[in-house]
């Protein structure tokens, strides 16, 4: 009976991973991801990448607990789902002799011979995309990459531990069930479902206003940036995505109903009425999946803000290979000059003092037309005019021309726009000079002791005479980049008093922060995606042979089969469009409000909040559309006849 037993798991195994082809892919695809990271994990050559590298471990075991969380869910939701779906064959087989622990043990061979097999193939798939995270990551060290195709025994032990958790958890639930239920209710398991919540039409638009309401409170609460709010704001979210799809799901077939000319107008009735036999009986899933959307996108435009801020500020900072600042006017930079002499071979360089004018104008000007929160200078920085040649020639900027009886503004992009019609001269002892040309690219404007805080003048060479000194800095262009141990060494006593940034050092401290905080948010977007989208095909595909009865009988009704193929795609579109928009409309406010809350003149380019909520919901919508298409093309298949039936 044993062998028998096994092979009857065996054979259903094989039916489950084709009839839910989706699922078994997408667990594929969660043992790759889980390999992957743990790849990473146990990579001593990753952390040996910096020592702040040393973080990532605990890092992915944090996001890898919360990410086991998510595909265990859908385990445990996809096992109940498919116990349900089979229990009829369960309870004949009780029906020809099986006991309950028998039909429990065959039940828990199938699934762990389709979770085994999963895991097998994502262990595989796996190992390349180890290999390409590995590879993104010396890329952003600027470390030459070799492919390398290894297995980690470690990793795939820590990954074989986090599916046996979530088999041995889904398995159990069902265990118990299987051995609680008699025939009667194994058979009849499969005519269960979710009951319609709300039934009274005054409760059921009562609770759809206020969740309307509590939605649009919760996602101004969320944007407010402060801890306690936002966790009240997400909250109201999670309550208004409930309130909103039990009150619309089980107001579906009473709006039909209160309509029947609009119910019985062109392909409608077939539409609406599958959709509401489905939709009125899942508001539940529909909202949980919806939450699980909202954070998704929260989640991938998040980690692209974090990592447009890493980059904006990287691209502004590390305009020069080496730059070294003092403030305090009575401190000496022989010693940083002497060790850069002794160890950094240098082809260009310049020491300079940034100026003050003596006035605030232009600071004053620019904080009344736009966001400026640099008050670090209280009097406008100036610069010499031949201090500034040398410091474009060492950026590799084209030389600008000198403009007689002018000063140059060189300022941050953003702040372009509102200094153009700044026409206020500027006087320097005897000289005064009037505004001339505008200069934008990057030169380290984005702290207190560099080239100004977002702007700064150029002044002839003569007109700083008399004026009071900032800080005095030094910038340089080296032989090659400049190493993290000289980097260390610079900011080590004697020497530390000053503030120093090396262009290698800010391209590392953006690769690691990117690595510590961007790869993480988003492996935790890609398994919150792939769960959710995959339940809703679940879902959808489980009324395979519902769907082939209903075209049949269109069929023999006269509908040809282009109608059947629109109105499939209509309730297709219907069905997977109503729990994203909700995300949208909350997901798109906060990743602007995220976006804008950093320092002005860094989200700009392809990090402009706009372009990052086109990413985010790009991503998305790609791994969403997948889906969709695998779902689509899979059911138009196997439930619209063919068209030789026609004929």
């Amino acid at each position: 009976m044993s062998v028998t037993l096994s092979k009857l798991s065996l054979r259903n195994a094989q039916r489950q991973a084709r009839d839910y082809l989706v699922y078994f892919v997408t667990i594929v695809m969660a043992a790759a991801l889980l390999y992957s990271f743990n790849g990473l994990v146990f990579s001593q050559e990753v952390q040996f990448l910096s020592d702040e590298m040393k973080v990532l471990p605990l890092v992915i075991i944090l996001a890898s607990i919360v990410v086991v969380c998510v595909f265990g869910w859908l385990v445990n939701y996809a096992t109940g789902f498919m116990l349900s779906r089979h229990s009829r064959e369960l309870g004949n087989y009780i029906l020809i002799g099986l006991t309950n622990r028998q039909v429990v043990r065959l039940f828990f061979l199938e699934n762990l011979s389709a979770g085994g097999a999963a895991l097998v193939a994502g262990l595989a798939l796996g190992g390349l995309l180890y290999q390409i995270l590995r590879a993104i990551l010396f890329a952003m060290f600027g470390l030459p990459y070799h492919f390398s195709l290894t297995f980690s025994v470690p990793a795939a032990g820590l990954t074989l531990f986090y599916f046996t958790l979530i088999y041995l958890h889904a398995l159990r639930k069902s265990r118990k069930r299987i051995r609680r239920m008699k025939i009667y209710d194994l058979i009849y398991y499969e005519k269960q479902n979710e009951s319609i919540m709300i039934q009274k039409g005054k409760s059921r638009r009562r609770m759809f206003t206020v969740s309307i309401l509590l939605g649009v409170a919760g996602t101004v609460l969320l944007m407010t940036g402060e801890l306690m709010t936002g966790i009240i704001g997400a909250g109201c979210l999670i309550a208004a995505l409930f309130g909103f799809f039990l009150s619309f799901a089980s107001g579906v077939p009473a709006f039909f109903d209160k309509r029947p000319a609009f119910k019985y107008q062109g392909q409608n009735l077939l539409i609406f009425r599958t959709l509401a036999a489905k939709l009125s009986t899942m508001g539940i899933v529909m909202a949980i999946i919806s939450m699980i959307f909202t954070a998704t996108i929260m989640t991938e435009g998040g980690g692209l803000v974090i990592n447009g801020i890493f980059r904006g500020r990287f691209t502004e900072n590390a305009s020069f290979d080496l730059y070294f600042a003092i403030e305090e006017e009575d401190r000496d930079p022989g010693p940083y000059l002497d060790y850069i002499s002794e160890h950094i071979p240098v082809e260009q360089s310049v020491l300079y003092q940034v100026y003050l004018t003596g006035s605030p104008a232009l600071r004053n000007y620019i904080g009344s037309r736009t966001v400026y929160p640099y008050y670090n200078y209280d009097q406008d920085p100036v610069l010499r005019w031949s201090d500034y040649a040398a410091l474009r020639s060492i950026a590799g900027y084209p030389a600008a021309e000198p403009e007689p009886g002018r000063y140059l503004i060189h300022c941050m992009a953003y702040l372009e726009e509102p200094l153009r019609n700044y026409d206020q001269p500027v006087s320097l002892g005897n000289i005064t000079l009037s505004p001339g040309s505008i200069y934008t690219e990057h030169l380290s404007q984005s702290y207190g002791v560099t080239n100004g805080y977002g702007y700064i003048l150029v002044v002839p060479d003569e007109a700083v005479e008399g004026l009071a000194v900032h800080h005095l800095a030094y910038a340089a262009k080296t032989v090659q980049p400049v190493p993290a141990a000289q980097y260390d060494a610079l900011q080590e006593p004697p020497v530390d008093y000053a503030f120093v940034s090396t262009k290698a050092n800010e391209n590392a401290q953006v690769a690691i922060q990117t690595a510590l905080f961007v790869f993480p948010l988003f492996y935790l977007a890609l398994a919150l995606t792939m769960t959710a989208a995959t339940i809703l095909t679940i879902q959808q595909l489980s009324e395979t042979e519902r769907y082939r009865r209903q075209f049949q009988l269109l069929k023999k009704l006269g509908m040809d089969r282009r109608e059947m193929a629109r109105a499939l795609r209509n309730q297709f579109a219907i069905y997977y469009t109503m729990p994203a928009v909700p995300p949208l409309l909350i997901g798109v406010p906060f990743i602007l409000n995220l976006a804008s809350l950093t320092e002005p003149g860094i989200m700009v380019g392809m990090n402009s909040p706009l372009v990052i909520v086109a990413i985010s919901l790009g991503i998305f919508f790609l791994i969403y559309a997948i889906y969709i298409l695998l779902a689509y093309t899979g059911l138009k298949r196997n439930v619209l006849p063919q068209s030789t039936e026609f004929r």
